[in-house]
């Protein structure tokens, strides 16, 4: 039977909608090596205005977590809202799948829009690709705030009962729902006060219209070291990025 309406169809398009109002406009850029960079970019950058990159973290598409804070910040800042790889309208035919790749290619797809400095706020996984960013490229990145990002997690942190899981499988199953039950789990784990009795057909539909979750697990674009149960985080005294190398964030 075809389907007659979506609810996350319309969603997606009332978040369209609402960012364009805002003033921004969609945006695709060709790396040029396989990669293609989606990005909601200013209609018009203002040089008197700093420019601020939101990073998104697991989910449908960037719109779906920055919509509510677009008009707010766009009175003070040139706002940029990428599409990470294998989310949204971005992707890659490279092998890559590393945060750091990630940040290289949003740092990439910014220069492509003549922006050299910035700040940036990277949400959950956005952060570890923004942490990552500001570690590559100090000399652009002038202010870094990570929201619900785990970046300086020890690992006697995971061993204590943040996020256990069994193995990388088991974490993509409930970072990458496939069923209703999962996104369920997830809700439970991501929030203080999970929305309850939401129907599984809005769930289903959910998973169905958001090209995230179609895409077999091991071709998504995240690092798998970043869910390998003690390996899930490194500490900052091993990690090349550490927090002495990050300058003001």
């Amino acid at each position: 039977m075809v389907r007659c309406f979506s609810f996350t169809a319309t969603r997606d398009w009332c978040y369209r909608y609402s960012f364009s109002n805002a003033g921004l406009r969609s945006t695709t850029t060709d790396l040029g090596d396989g990669t293609v960079m989606h990005v909601w970019a200013p209609k018009a950058h203002i040089q008197s205005k700093p420019t601020l990159v939101l990073i998104h973290g697991i989910g449908a598409n960037a719109m779906w977590q920055w919509n509510d804070f677009i008009s707010p910040l766009m009175s003070r800042f040139n706002v940029y809202v990428p599409d990470l790889l294998f989310f949204g309208d971005s992707y890659t035919i490279r092998p890559e799948r590393s945060e750091q790749f990630q940040a290289q290619c949003v740092m990439r797809v910014m220069e492509a829009h003549a922006v050299t400095v910035m700040n940036v706020v990277g949400i959950s996984y956005g952060g570890f690709v923004g942490y990552s960013m500001a570690a590559q490229f100090k000399e652009r990145v002038e202010k870094l705030v990570l929201c619900c990002a785990g970046v300086c997690l020890e690992e006697k942190d995971m061993e204590e009962g943040m996020f256990k899981v069994k193995s990388v499988d088991e974490a993509v199953s409930i970072l990458l729902p496939q069923t209703p039950d999962k996104i369920r789990e997830l809700l439970k784990i991501s929030f203080y006060k999970p929305t309850k009795g939401v129907p599984s057909c809005f769930l289903n539909d959910f998973i169905n219209a958001s090209d995230v979750y179609r895409i077999p697990s091991r071709e998504k674009g995240i690092d798998p070291s970043i869910t390998q149960g003690q390996k899930t985080v490194r500490s900052s005294k091993d990690n090349p990025a550490n927090t002495n190398n990050l300058g003001r964030t």
